[in-house]
């Protein structure tokens, strides 16, 4: 199944994307399920057959929300591609670096990534995002995958000056309208093996990062069974799983993101995620 998080004439719901249209779910099973998160405890249940019963609405019709609006937490995985961590110059370590992003910083698929005014050195940084389902502590790398509800594409977008401020990256990750998330969540059945599965992220349609799955330092294993040592991971939560090398800020000249631009990450079997980028307003 493809999940999302949608705005309807102006009603938050969600539900299943089916091809071209989207099945309201949320309001069949609001007695059960208060969002999407709900429903992802429940371990999905009564989903699937609420949505062969739902009406299709038209993919146009709706306004995509961050897949997951209102997770406990968004662990971020930094430097986890190989390219990537010798373009920062950063030393080989043995565990995985971990940063977190607030979620009032995200936004949905095609609404704007937003250049804050305090910046201009606004940066790209395609990932794959995990959807955790069965809430854990500890989990050993043999049943991490068995914690995972779904899979969606993320845009960790990085204000690079504000992350430089100190060692610590947070306050550079975590401005609003900055971290995309979408277009859905798709359940590993229909995904299926992720090692081979190519993820390129274009910027004005020219391809700025490519790399496949197969390429991570630490897999998606490991960054469970890390994640849950030091916290306990919730259903809905959402670890953003790093990017690859090609980054704006490592090119000469820099290539950060401005208004106008449109930046898409594409993942294999997963969809496209686009958002243009805007100034902020205020």
């Amino acid at each position: 199944m493809r999940l999302s998080t949608v705005r309807i004439a102006g009603r938050t719901t969600w539900g299943v994307v089916d091809q071209d249209s989207f099945r309201d779910v949320g309001t069949v099973l609001a007695g059960r399920y208060a969002d999407l998160k709900a429903a992802i405890a429940a371990g999905l249940a009564g989903v699937a057959e609420a949505a062969a019963s739902v009406t299709a609405t038209p993919l146009a019709d709706i306004e995509w929300l961050p897949v997951v609006p209102n997770p406990d937490k968004i662990l971020c995985v930094g430097l986890n591609y190989e390219m990537h961590r010798q373009e920062t110059g950063r030393s080989e370590v043995e565990n995985p670096t971990i940063f977190a992003r607030y979620a009032n910083s995200q936004t949905g698929h095609l609404a704007p990534i937003v250049r804050p005014k305090v910046s201009t050195d606004l940066d790209y940084e395609g990932e794959l995002a995990i959807i955790i389902g069965k809430p854990g502590r500890y989990i050993s790398r043999e049943d991490a995958l068995s914690h995972v509800a779904g899979y969606a594409i993320y845009n960790d977008g990085s204000v690079r000056d504000f992350q430089r401020h100190t060692h610590q990256f947070t306050p550079g990750k975590n401005f609003p309208d900055t971290g995309a998330f979408g277009p859905w969540m798709m359940t590993p059945d229909e995904l299926g093996p992720l090692p081979d599965l190519r993820i390129q992220t274009r910027l004005n349609g020219q391809v700025v990062q490519d790399a496949t799955f197969g390429q991570m330092i630490f897999d998606i294993a490991r960054q469970i069974e890390y994640c849950s040592s030091f916290t306990r991971l919730e259903a809905g939560d959402v670890i953003a799983s790093g990017t690859p090398g090609g980054v704006g800020a490592k090119r000469n000249p820099p290539l950060w993101m401005k208004p106008g631009d449109v930046v898409e990450v594409e993942i294999d079997r997963l969809g496209i995620l686009s958002n243009p980028i805007v100034d902020e307003v205020h």
